[in-house]
C-alpha cells in the first residue's frame, strides 16, 4: 500500500511538474492477479485496482494491518465499479456478478472479500474507492439504467457529457462515500468546465477509456495558481478540497469520480468563475 501525505496548498505553488505527479498522480492502478492500493491522508480515502485474470484476488484480514484494525473494511466502505469484463464478487460467502460499467457497494463490516474474472481471456477491472465508515449500510449491486443520470454541457463548448450517478444518497444509502462515472459524447473533450472546488469534501477523479497515445491534460491548483498534470490511460489524480479539479483531452474519454468529506450533497460546490482562472 502506497500512502500519500496531504500537501498543503502553498507547498503545491512550489512544486515541480515530478513533485506533482509524486503527490497527486496514482499509476499502475491494475496489476494481473494482484488488488493495488493508495492510501490518501487527505479524509483517509483508498484509492485502488483489482485485477484478477487466472485466479481469485482476495481482500485477508491481514490487509487491517494498514488501517490499525483487525480487518480491512472493519471500520469502512468501499464501492467499485468494474471497467472491464465481468467479475464475480463474494462478501462474505453473498456472491454478486458485476458486469461491465456496473457496481457495487459494499458496507462497513464486512471481513472476508474475493474477487474473480468470469472469463480470463477479458478479465474484471474493478476500479474502487474506500473510506472510513461509522456504520453498516447494505451491499448493493447497481447496474448502469440505475445509476441516476444527468446530461449536461454543449457540443459548441466541447463538453457534453453523462454524469451516471452510481453511489449517491438518491441510489443507496452511504456513510460518506459517493461515486459516479462521466462518460463523454464523442467531439467533446472537457470535463467540469467551468470548475469548481469544494472546501467540504476531497475529489479523485479516474480516467480511462482512452488509447495508449491519448492523455488528458488534468487542470489543478488553486483557481488563481493553477497547475496541471498529463494523465494517461488509467491513472487517477487526487484532488484535495482547496483544488480545482478538471481536465481536457485529446479524444473523449470517460471517467469515475469518488467523493468524500463532510457532506453528500452532489451539488455542493464553488463554481469559480472563468475569469477569476490564472
Amino acid at each position: 500500500m502506497q500512502i500519500r501525505q496531504p500537501v498543503h496548498s502553498e507547498h503545491a505553488r512550489t512544486l515541480d511538474t515530478t513533485g506533482l505527479r509524486k503527490h497527486f498522480l496514482v499509476e499502475d492502478l491494475f496489476q494481473p492477479n494482484q488488488a493495488t492500493l493508495t492510501y490518501s491522508q487527505i479524509d483517509r480515502i483508498i484509492v485502488g485496482g483489482i485485477h484478477p485474470v487466472d485466479q481469485a484476488v482476495r481482500f485477508a484480514p491481514e490487509l487491517g494491518k494498514h488501517t490499525g484494525t483487525d480487518f480491512f473494511l472493519q471500520r469502512r466502505e468501499l464501492g467499485l465499479i468494474n471497467i472491464g469484463g465481468a467479475a464475480v464478487v463474494e462478501a462474505d460467502g453473498k456472491r454478486y456478478e458485476v458486469g461491465p460499467r456496473e457496481a457495487l457497494y459494499i458496507g462497513q463490516g464486512a471481513k472476508e472479500l474475493s474477487f474473480t474474472s468470469v472469463d480470463a481471456g477479458h478479465p474484471a477491472k474493478l476500479y474502487f474507492n474506500c473510506a472510513p465508515a461509522h456504520t453498516h449500510y447494505p451491499n448493493k449491486k447497481i447496474t448502469l439504467s440505475e445509476a441516476s443520470p444527468e446530461t449536461l454541457g454543449d457540443p459548441k463548448t466541447s463538453n457534453r457529457r453523462t454524469i451516471h450517478k452510481f453511489i449517491v444518497p438518491d441510489v443507496l444509502p452511504t456513510c460518506q462515500l459517493l461515486m459516479g462515472m462521466t462518460q463523454l459524447e464523442p467531439g467533446s473533450l472537457w470535463n467540469t468546465m467551468p470548475c469548481h472546488q469544494h472546501d467540504r469534501r476531497m475529489e479523485v477523479y479516474f480516467y480511462f477509456d482512452m488509447p495508449a497515445d491519448g492523455v488528458v491534460f488534468h487542470m489543478m491548483g488553486e483557481p488563481a495558481e493553477t497547475r496541471h498534470l498529463v494523465v494517461r490511460n488509467e491513472q487517477a489524480v487526487i484532488s484535495p478540497s482547496w483544488s480545482i479539479h478538471s481536465g481536457v483531452g485529446t479524444q473523449a474519454y470517460t471517467f469515475i469520480w469518488g467523493m468524500v468529506g463532510e457532506n453528500q450533497v452532489f451539488k455542493d460546490m464553488d463554481h469559480v468563475p472563468m475569469t477569476a482562472l490564472r
